[in-house]
């Protein structure tokens, strides 16, 4: 499927819609075109609203994988999508990461 498509794909919901973001974060190291779609997707409120597990949504996994893909173009996209989270989410999300700012976090996947 195209960047395009999963984009779609997250867009419509359904069962596959975490798929569909899993496999723009594989992509997002070496295209920057799924990035950006994933920091995109990540304010929709549906991704925020989509626990994967605990407190970690869809929108959190997309953010994720964006910091691991470790490219200039996509933890800029993280770090923009980031500062769009409500702040309480900033908070969690620093805390499940480890880190003290976004820009020290560096997780693997």
């Amino acid at each position: 499927m195209s960047n395009e498509d999963l984009t779609e794909l997250v867009q419509r919901g359904g069962p596959y819609r975490g798929k569909a973001v899993f496999e723009l974060v594989d992509r997002a190291a070496t295209d920057d075109d799924a990035a950006t779609r994933l920091g995109d997707l990540s304010r929709l409120p549906a991704l925020r609203d989509d626990r994967v597990f605990h407190l970690v949504s869809l929108s959190w996994a997309a953010i994720i994988g964006l910091l691991a893909a470790e490219t200039a173009h996509s933890r800029s996209v993280a770090y923009a999508a980031f500062h769009a989270l409500p702040a309480a989410d900033q908070t969690g999300f620093l805390t499940y990461v480890k880190a003290e700012r976004i820009e020290d976090a560096h997780p693997r996947i």
